[in-house]
């Protein structure tokens, strides 16, 4: 065992350990074949949300072309109800859907104030803006 900075103990998995026995290498081979799984699905959730604030950039320009505001917090309502939804029917905790609607309902208003105050995409999907 190994610690961190913290001082708690740690097991380095995926360290050049040489793993003894059998069923220990057997675990440490089925956590790396997670391990890329779980990479996939980062990968897939990125180009998702990278797909979704291209879509919600548009709605942005559309509303700054129409003169609306960037906030519509009856959409935002209506969202999080099916957000929600959608959680629960796929057994996640719905606090986890309200964060992800949190995160991407704030980043898009975000954007969508820019589009209105400079009438253009702002373009790379930036949090720290």
């Amino acid at each position: 065992m190994e610690h961190d900075a913290s001082g708690v103990d740690e097991t380095v998995i995926d360290s050049d350990h040489e793993w003894r026995d059998e069923r220990t290498r057997d675990i440490v081979n089925k956590i790396a074949t997670l391990r890329q799984s779980i990479d996939n699905v980062d990968m897939a959730i990125v180009a998702l949300l990278a797909e979704r604030f291209k879509y919600t950039s548009s709605v942005g320009v559309l509303k700054a072309q129409a003169g609306f505001a960037p906030a519509d917090y009856k959409r935002e309502e209506e969202q999080m109800r099916r957000l929600r939804r959608l959680a629960i029917d796929a057994g996640l905790d719905p606090e986890i859907a309200e964060e992800y609607r949190e995160f991407v309902v704030t980043e898009a208003k975000k954007r969508h104030k820019r589009i209105a105050e400079t009438g253009e995409d702002p373009g790379v999907l930036d949090i720290f803006a």
